[in-house]
This record gives C-alpha cells, sequence and structure tokens, in this order.
C-alpha cells in the first residue's frame, strides 16, 4: 500500500506543478488531456469563462468509425486532429498544452503532434 500511496502524492504533485506553470499563461485557452488505460480525451478550455470551447474524445460515436482496429497510439493521433479542427472552428489559434499529470511522452506526445499538425499553436 505505501508504494501506491507514493505513487499517487508523485502523480498530484506533477500535475499540480504543470497547472502552475500554465497559470502565467492565463491569456490562451488550455488544450488539456486526459488519458486513462484505455481511453484518451482533450479539451480546450477557457479558464477566464470557465467553459469548454470544444472537446474531442475515443469514446464518441462520430468517431467510432474512424477509430476501428487502431492502436492506442494512432487513436490519439486521431484525437489530436479532431480536437484542433473544432477549435480552429471555434476561432482558435493558441492554446496552452495542459497534459495533466501525464508524462509528455507516447499517447500524449501523439496527441500533442497530431493537434499542431491540425494548426494549433503551443
Amino acid at each position: 500500500m505505501k508504494e501506491v500511496k507514493r505513487i499517487a502524492v508523485r502523480r498530484e504533485r506533477r500535475r499540480f506543478a504543470v497547472r502552475g506553470r500554465l497559470r502565467k499563461a492565463a491569456d490562451r485557452p488550455r488544450l488539456s488531456v486526459h488519458r486513462s488505460t484505455k481511453h484518451i480525451s482533450a479539451q480546450v478550455i477557457d479558464d477566464r469563462t470557465g467553459t469548454t470551447v470544444c472537446a474531442a474524445t475515443t469514446t464518441a460515436k462520430s468517431l467510432a468509425g474512424e477509430l476501428v482496429g487502431k492502436t492506442k497510439t494512432e487513436r490519439a493521433q486521431v484525437i489530436g486532429r479532431e480536437i484542433a479542427r473544432k477549435a480552429r472552428e471555434a476561432g482558435l489559434e493558441a492554446v496552452v498544452f495542459d497534459r495533466g499529470a501525464s508524462r509528455y511522452t507516447g499517447r500524449i506526445k501523439a496527441l500533442a503532434e497530431a493537434a499542431r499538425e491540425g494548426g494549433l499553436k503551443f
């Protein structure tokens, strides 16, 4: 149990550190990413008004056909392109990337790079 608690504390500390750095760049909306063992989701949040501008997730029925038969990393790339498309439709070009407590590797990195290719700047 001690090991589980230690990992949870480290994860929480990492999340607070990332959010603390992002508060300095509060003039832009935040692209927040949540990763579970099976799915990944991203949303663009305007912290000034406290509203979600747009969101994309692997559980969305509109993307179900596009995600069938893909690996988790390929699904993250699809979500990155989709969130970039929705953000541009909402009139956003620049965001701040909030990876939360996740490290910038694997699926998180794939989503970020796909969002950059889709036209978002961060």
